[in-house]
């Protein structure tokens, strides 16, 4: 196993750890409201009705006859619908799938502890040193170039992704060159979610956000609620607020969608994951974040947010928009009704994010490993997946109404709508998928851009980041001069 890209992008992406946002108080309502879905358990997989991937629950998780049995070790980040979550149980119906098929291959999940970027940090550390036996590892979608330039997980069977079912953007997260080396768990999107009450109450008469919003019209519904005879209410301060904090992912997050809103078919890095960008494209990129980050529509403390941050400052009402994941969803429908809260696409381009499945090279398992990762994102398991709130990666997880997910612990994610007594207070359709599943999730990953596929992407982002937070100091730089900077910087960053 060689050491070469992967040392290297380790070295170059270290990341300074994010300290605590000083003097700020949460109360603690809104945290355990939000914490709800966390601990909200979801649901299991069911058989497919044929409508592509292989069926959970149809025995595809039946080993080669030539494997002997043993422990497959899934190495993976933290689940966001909670301790016992969707991905526990998937793997939990796979091992029961197992022990009924005679064989005696049993998998299990090791959880990761830390941040996304300490998370990266061990995987690799312990893949390229050989002191931790893991079969599967969960990748974040940009991670993947990264493990399969360094020989760090193995090219897979092209059927798991090219079967016209998985959603062409996501599959191609899973790629590198022309091969698969991963395929796509669950994904993620950008999408705006804003307080219908708020613009109701400074006399918006159609407080529905459509498909094609552009950042434009959120600005000028910012205006309007500061002009509006009173604040919509007490907690209100300002437009919008997004996870815009430079020590972290988040700000590279937002910079790539305003660069791709601004630049059609905008590529930092070519298909070697080397930069090809040019000084009249990044100033376009940094001339439409600064527009977005106005301090007239932009929450102050958005420079320091996170995802948590942010979340809990909207669903306190601190703004009437927020950028953020589709996880969110069934997280502020614990706090807020479906009146208060809605939810469409961010207004221009937003950035894929989500985790991929890959088997290591290293693996003594590997024949069994593929047939685990087969199972976790097949069509039923995708459709639990979406269940449980999380952006599944199939399309006949949200179109396809005889797909079901009946393997249910508690009431976190039915395949019904949800009773009266249910604790779930996500809106569901009568297929008992998220309500905005089908009009709005799904178009919105269809239309979502990927962030630079490099090897060395810990490096790209440390740079883009650094640079973008230059906007946040007290003497900003100029357009042109901080595109300069950053073409240079990643020239160096990206060889």
């Amino acid at each position: 196993m060689r050491n070469g890209p992967g040392t290297a992008a380790r070295a170059a992406g270290a990341r300074r750890t994010r300290t605590p946002r000083g003097g700020r108080r949460r109360p603690g309502g809104v945290l355990a409201a939000l914490l709800a879905l966390l601990l909200a358990p979801a649901c299991d997989a069911a058989p497919d009705s044929g409508s592509g991937g292989a069926a959970a629950g149809s025995g595809s998780g039946a080993s080669h006859a030539a494997d002997t049995g043993g422990d497959i070790v899934l190495a993976s980040g933290v689940d966001v619908t909670g301790r016992g979550g969707i991905r526990r149980q998937l793997v939990e119906d796979w091992n029961k799938k197992q022990a009924a098929a005679g064989t005696r291959w049993r998998a299990r999940i090791v959880d990761l502890p830390g941040s996304a970027d300490q998370q990266r940090s061990q995987l690799l550390g312990a893949l390229q040193s050989g002191s931790a036996e893991y079969d599967v590892v969960n990748l974040d979608v940009t991670w993947v170039p990264e493990f399969a330039a360094a020989d760090l997980v193995r090219e897979l069977p092209g059927d798991l992704v090219d079967d016209q079912d998985v959603i062409p953007s996501v599959a191609a997260t899973a790629k590198w060159g022309d091969q698969v080396y991963a395929v796509p768990f669950n994904s993620d999107v950008g999408l705006l979610y804003y307080r219908r009450d708020y613009l109701k109450s400074a006399g918006v008469t159609d407080p529905e956000l459509g498909k094609d919003t552009h950042w434009s019209v959120v600005q000028q519904l910012t205006e309007a609620l500061g002009a509006a005879d009173r604040k919509p209410a007490q907690a209100y301060e300002k437009g919008w607020t997004a996870q815009l904090d430079a020590s972290y992912e988040g700000l590279t997050v937002n910079g790539i969608e305003a660069f791709a809103s601004a630049v059609d078919g905008l590529r930092l890095t070519d298909g070697a994951g080397r930069y090809s960008g040019t000084p009249k494209m990044l100033e376009a990129g940094v001339d439409e974040l600064r527009n977005r980050t106005q301090a007239a529509y932009t929450l102050p403390d958005s420079a320091r947010s996170d995802e948590a941050d942010s979340l809990n400052d909207f669903a306190r009402g601190r703004t009437a928009f927020l950028r953020h994941w589709p996880y969110a969803y069934g997280a502020l429908h614990q706090s807020l009704t479906p009146e208060q809260l809605g939810v469409a696409p961010l207004p221009g381009r937003a950035v894929l994010g989500g985790q991929n499945l890959a088997v290591t090279t290293a693996s003594k398992r590997a024949n069994a490993a593929v047939e685990l990762v087969r199972y976790l994102t097949d069509a039923g398991s995708e459709r639990c997946l979406l269940n449980a709130g999380f952006a599944a990666t199939r399309r006949s997880a949200y179109d396809h109404d005889g797909l079901e997910c009946k393997l249910l612990k508690g009431s976190g994610a039915p395949s019904a709508p949800a009773s009266k007594e249910s604790t779930d207070r996500m809106p569901r359709d009568g297929q008992g998928r998220p309500e905005y599943a089908h009009g709005t999730l799904l178009p919105a990953l269809q239309k979502a851009v990927q962030r630079p596929r490099t090897p060395l992407y810990g490096a790209f982002t440390q740079t883009f980041a650094a640079e973008l937070g230059r906007l946040q100091s007290a003497k900003p730089p100029s357009k042109s001069e901080l595109a300069a900077d950053l073409h240079a910087k990643l020239r160096q960053a990206l060889p």
